[in-house]
């Protein structure tokens, strides 16, 4: 049985809502290469696969697993930590989930950090703050979230998630479909 890397690489780029070229910009490679690998006119080095699976979020070993045998618990070491978004910690809690239908965040913001303000899209956020009082800004309203409490709102409308307390604010933040 052939393994058909090409057609599985250019399923996971369609779900992460990429261009060709976007993905061969984030792995360092050329257009025409995606193109030819996800025909299945080229083969490819393991250094390449590996640059690809990593602009894709996606493991070696998660790659090349059976979506039968879906991995369902995730370890603290396999958090994504992702940098330039404001907060002080922004990890992704489940590898690769940029690729699934949601996205569980774990954010923490120190006194005074914001996330970026996002621009209307379609989908929706649910957060959970576990720690701290959240400013959320939809639009021109403001929410101030304490402790325990969460939120829910459809993207469709501009919005940004910050810190105005003296204290550290941490929350689960999920975005569907996937932001990032």
């Amino acid at each position: 049985m052939r393994l058909r890397i090409g057609s599985k690489i250019k399923s996971l780029r369609l779900a992460s809502e990429l261009t060709q070229e976007e993905l061969a910009n984030r792995a360092r490679l050329t257009k025409g290469f995606i193109s030819q690998l996800e025909n299945d006119q080229t083969s490819i080095s393991l250094d390449s696969l590996a640059d690809i699976l990593d602009a894709l979020g996606v493991g070696l070993s998660e790659f090349f697993t059976d979506s039968a045998e879906a991995k369902v618990v995730y370890r603290p070491s396999e958090r994504v930590a992702i940098e330039g978004k404001g907060a002080s910690k922004f990890e992704l809690l489940i590898p690769g989930s940029t690729n699934n239908l949601m996205d569980p965040i774990l954010v923490e913001l120190l006194p005074g950090e914001s996330l970026k303000n996002q621009e209307p899209h379609s989908g929706e956020q649910f957060g959970y703050v576990l720690k701290g009082t959240v400013t959320l800004k939809i639009n021109k309203k403001v929410f101030k979230v304490p402790r325990k409490h969460c939120f829910y709102f459809k993207s469709d409308r501009l919005h940004q998630i910050s810190n105005n307390s003296g204290s550290v604010v941490s929350l689960l933040w999920i975005t569907s479909p996937p932001q990032l």
